[in-house]
């Protein structure tokens, strides 16, 4: 949380990348990870940005999802640094390798959902979304709600996950979020 509240302080004041050569060897790992930004306040989204998949070292996800986060989404408008220090909240989703979620018969990947742990990517038809696992429990939907929704964000049709052609993978993520801007850091667990 650190790290990504100093690489966008740094990016936003002086547009330069945050030195994460000092960072420990479990931050070197290659994992995937998102960063999302919140409104102290209302808890507002204000950014939200990530890599699914383990394909670099941690320590890289979380300093440029950060910096993407405030300044790419493409939702909002970048952050500036005023409203960065004084009004946004960093949550960071830390994400296990996605697998694929398989089953004969496609009406039952519901069953194989737990809300609370799994977040889901949805791929077919060129088209691909991605819903954490914080999203389905904040939103109160139950696995066949999620799957929907991950379809709706996808820009597929909303029971495109009963089609075979359509893959739904799932993941589980590690979540840490601030309690106010640069304050005490909790560890988020919808989990059983």
């Amino acid at each position: 949380m650190k790290l990504a509240r100093e690489a966008i302080e740094i990016y936003l004041d002086r547009q330069v990348t945050v030195n994460s050569a000092l960072v420990g060897e479990k931050f070197r790992r290659k994992s995937g990870a998102f960063v999302t930004l919140n409104t102290s306040d209302s808890h507002e989204l204000r950014g939200c940005i990530g890599f699914p998949y383990p394909d670099q070292p941690l320590v890289e996800a979380i300093v440029k999802g950060a910096i993407y986060a405030a300044t790419q989404d493409p939702r909002f408008p970048p952050l500036s640094l005023e409203e960065f220090r004084n009004s946004i909240t960093i949550e960071l989703t830390v994400l296990t390798p996605p697998r694929l979620l398989t089953t004969p018969n496609r009406r039952a990947l519901p069953d194989r959902i737990k809300i609370g742990n799994h977040g889901l990517i949805v791929e077919g038809m060129r088209r691909s979304g991605l819903l954490l696992p914080q999203v389905a429990v904040e939103w109160r939907w139950d696995a066949e709600d999620f799957l929907t929704n991950c379809c709706l964000k996808a820009g597929l049709p909303p029971d495109s996950w009963l089609l075979n052609d359509v893959t739904v993978k799932v993941f589980e993520g590690e979540i840490f979020e601030e309690t106010k801007p640069s304050g005490e850091v909790k560890r988020k667990d919808f989990g059983e």
